[in-house]
């Protein structure tokens, strides 16, 4: 299946300012339309997965907005609600980013924030309950940087009735806070709530490692949607390199076992749509 790109790019090449601790899931609360049109970018390309803007929104963050628990809830529930209204036919995955997201200060991409597991657990299941219960068609536990988090989430998801894609973060082949990937796999291996296991938000050149061992450690779909390939400079606070984007590398990777393939930063439409002709021709093979 095609999954979609990535919507905060497609909302900055709209002209939308993203330049916030809630990211995209600002336009919730102020422009909920700016997302149902990129959605719908997606759709028109071939995505047949949309992952919801709620990545980084959390009852945490909306309270900072001067938001109350009903109000925060109604924004994270909407999310599922504006993906579906974009593509109705189609999958909706309600993404739930991990701690560090929320905090906006990068540590998403090195995990390790002191917490222990529990502290991580009691942190996500509220958002994950008010997503389960607006309906998507699966949980899209994303852009994860280490273990313990991963087996926080897993716990959270316990008894949600809805099934869930876990994926992490990763720099060759570990998560960003350094444990091997076949270590961070395992503990999805035996949940039958997981039904699939992958990475995100990572350079191309990592996913095709990282499929053959999520693959080989659960025997489960794996999920992938890397970046474009391009770095973003600090210093110039610009893209620099080569887009690469996922159609090229689709073929290799749909034969080591991925089933969902996407993108993810500075991946947009025109990207997702040269991915659907690519596993569109793979199918007819």
């Amino acid at each position: 299946m095609v999954l979609d790109g990535g919507l905060s790019h497609q909302l900055a090449a709209a002209g939308h300012d993203l330049d916030d601790a809630l990211w995209s899931a600002r336009l919730l609360a102020d422009h909920p339309r700016a997302l149902l049109t990129a959605h719908r970018a997606y759709a028109r390309a071939g995505a047949e997965v949309l992952i919801t803007a709620s990545y980084q929104a959390s009852f945490e963050g909306f309270a900072r907005r001067g938001l109350d628990r009903a109000a925060a809830a109604d924004l994270l529930a909407s999310s599922v609600r504006l993906a579906r209204r974009a593509q109705p036919d189609g999958w909706v995955a309600a993404s739930v980013g991990p701690y560090g997201a929320v905090l906006a200060d990068g540590s998403e991409y090195r995990g390790r924030y002191g917490l222990s597991v529990a502290a991580l657990e009691r942190f996500h299941r509220p958002r994950l309950e008010v997503l389960a219960a607006a309906g998507p068609d699966v949980l899209a536990l994303e852009t994860v940087p280490d273990l313990d988090e991963a087996r926080a989430m897993l716990r959270a998801i316990e008894g949600l009735g809805v099934p869930a894609w876990l994926s992490y973060s990763v720099a060759g082949t570990r998560t960003r806070a350094g444990q091997p990937l076949a270590e961070a796999f395992a503990v999805a291996a035996d949940s039958a709530q997981v039904v699939a296991v992958g990475v995100n938000c990572c350079a191309p050149q990592d996913v095709g490692p990282a499929v053959r061992i999520a693959a080989e450690v659960t025997g489960k779909p794996v999920v992938v949607y890397p970046n474009s390939g391009e770095r973003w400079q600090p210093a110039s606070r610009s893209w620099q390199g080569r887009a690469l984007g996922p159609a090229p590398l689709a073929a290799g990777w749909v034969r080591d076992g991925a089933r969902l393939v996407g993108g993810c930063c500075r991946v947009g439409p025109a990207a997702i749509a040269e991915l659907a002709a690519e596993l569109t021709a793979l199918r007819a093979r």
